[in-house]
Formats: structure tokens, sequence, C-alpha cells
């Protein structure tokens, strides 16, 4: 009974379907139909003009949106449990060629204006020291908090006044959207976000994520970036149908639903043991050594998450019956 990742679910059976629909003659790398068609779909579902990149990974649509906004002699500020500083064994650094990350605190693993300013003004504005050229954010967080469309904006603003780019990873930003009701709009274009790595691959998708410009000038740039990388496949049209195939009749959002449901139902069981609220598909729980292995022993398949606490990660086809099972047993401890 896996509560370990939605990394690990499967792909949806559509999904799967327009990977077979797409499995024809046609031309190689992004000169496909499929591939043409991201720029009109993406720039429908956000009601303004984007470019849309597919790539394999999360790491690539990160690190390939960073490389982009800011050159190797500059920084980028994230909080200190971001991805990009915990989970990418160095890419940020390797695809910008040597840009430093700037690690800020925050509960959750949000970041504030306040904490930004603080670190912008602290580094003396002159040649001995790194200046920021971007800010990267999550939503949802780590801890699965989620981003508010008027949080972004004021951290947006902050970027327009300092003069640096704003980066979203979204690699669960349908299940924070879910929780919010925000408008898609509203919590990045309009808040100021210039680029978004979009994740499809933990809500249904096979092995295709987004990298979305609201900056469109920068697309020249990611072509060939993408391409420098290794990340522009051949087949790209197989990538571009799983992306299609999520955003038709808004799958993404129905898969993001259930995910986050079945994230409640776990909350609900024992309130009193979440460390931080339940905004999205992760459930992080306050449990002894002790009650960790019990569960363990009981079938059940999680993260240990620091002292005392374990992750627990919903899925969009978690089964009824190990959800029942695990509300039950965390009941009983």
């Amino acid at each position: 009974m896996r509560f370990f990742s939605d990394n690990a679910a499967p792909a949806h059976p559509k999904v799967l379907e327009a990977i077979a629909d797409a499995n024809c003659l046609d031309t190689a790398y992004d000169g496909d139909e499929w591939s043409k068609r991201l720029d009109g779909a993406f720039s429908d579902l956000f009601g303004t003009e984007v470019r849309a990149f597919w790539v394999t990974t999360g790491t690539a649509a990160n690190c390939l949106a960073l490389a982009a906004l800011c050159p190797p002699y500059r920084a980028i500020l994230c909080h200190k449990d971001a991805h990009i500083e915990v989970d990418e064994a160095g890419a940020p650094g390797f695809f910008t060629a040597g840009a430093k990350l700037i690690l800020l605190d925050g509960q959750g693993a949000k970041i504030d204006p306040q904490e930004l300013a603080d670190a912008c003004d602290a580094i003396r504005p002159d040649v001995h020291q790194v200046q920021p050229a971007a800010i990267s954010i999550t939503n949802a967080t780590e801890y699965g908090l989620a981003y508010r469309a008027a949080e972004v904006a004021a951290i947006g603003e902050f970027a327009k006044q300092r003069g640096v780019a704003l980066h979203m990873d979204g690699a669960r930003l349908a299940n924070a959207l879910v929780s919010t009701g925000d408008d898609l709009a509203d919590v990045t274009w309009r808040a100021g976000v210039d680029a978004l790595s979009f994740g499809f691959v933990k809500n249904g998708g096979l092995n295709a994520e987004a990298l979305i410009l609201f900056r469109t000038d920068l697309a020249d740039e990611i072509a060939v970036r993408r391409k420098r990388a290794g990340h522009l496949l051949s087949k790209g049209r197989f990538l571009a149908a799983q992306l299609l195939a999520m955003l038709d009749g808004d799958l993404w959002l129905e898969n993001a639903t259930a995910a986050n449901s079945a994230a409640q139902a776990v909350a609900k069981t024992a309130p009193e043991r979440l460390v931080y609220p339940v905004e999205a598909n992760e459930i992080f729980l306050r449990v002894s050594p002790e009650e960790a292995a019990r569960l363990r022993g009981a079938g059940f398949d999680f993260y240990d998450w620091g002292p005392g606490e374990i992750r627990l990660v919903t899925s969009w086809n978690q089964e009824g019956s190990a959800l029942d099972r695990l509300t039950t047993a965390i009941a009983e401890l």
C-alpha cells in the first residue's frame, strides 16, 4: 500500500491512449502536429499568449527556465527546502553554469516579500558580492502548502521593484489550485510569474512536463538550451500528446481533485498529528519511530521526514481499500 510518492502512480488511461494515437509517422523533434498545438492550447488555458515546451522531468523544466532567467555570475533566491536546493543534485548550478542559490527561511517552505527584502538588503551592491537575478517559489511547497494568488502577487511585485525575474516550480500546481480555488492566471502570469514549470507526471502523466514561458522573448533561448541539454527528443510528439490529453476536459484538475480528496481523508483521521495544514496531496504527521514501524509492519510505504515525522502522499488513482486501511491504522496508533 504505497503512499511513498505520487511519482510512483500509474499514467492515466487517457494519457496512454493519446500516446498510442500519436504512434504514427510524423515530423521529428518538435515539428509534429501535437507539439505545434501546445502554444495554442496552453495560451487558451492561461488566457494569454505563452510559449510551451515539453521536457521529460521537472528538474529539466526548473533548470532550463532558471538558466534563461539568471546568468552564471548572478543568484537565485529560493527557500532552503526548495526542490531546486535539496532534490536536484546541483542541477541549477550545472544548467546555469554557476549561478548561486541564496537560501531563505519560512514556515512550511514558503517565502514572503519581507524575507526576500532582508536577503537582498544584506547584499552589498558592488562587484564583490553576487547580485540576485531571479526568485524561485514552489507551489505547492515541499511541505504541501499552497500559495494564494495574493501571496504570489506580493512576491511578483517585489521582483518587479527589484528588477529580478520570478520562476514558479509547479510540480504540484494542480493540487494547489484545487485547494485554493484560485484562477490559474491569477496565481501565475497576472501575479508576475515569468516562467512556470508545470507538473504533469505526478498528476497522471507518464514522462512529460511542461515549461511555460510568459516571457515569450525567452523562447528561442529555451529551444537552444533544451537541445544543448539533451532534452530535445526525436519523437517529441509522444510527450506533446500526453500534455494535450491532460488538458482535454480538464483532466489535470480532475486528477488533482481526486488526490487532494484522498489526502483530506487521511488528514481528518488524526488532525492533532498534522505538522502542517493539508493543502494539496501531501500529509506530514507526527509519529514516533515505534508508530512508524507499526505502520510499515501493516504494509504501508512512506517517507520518514525528519525526527518524529513522516510524509504520506496520495495519488490521482488512490485505491479506496488502501486508503481505508491507512486511516484505520492511523486512528489506532
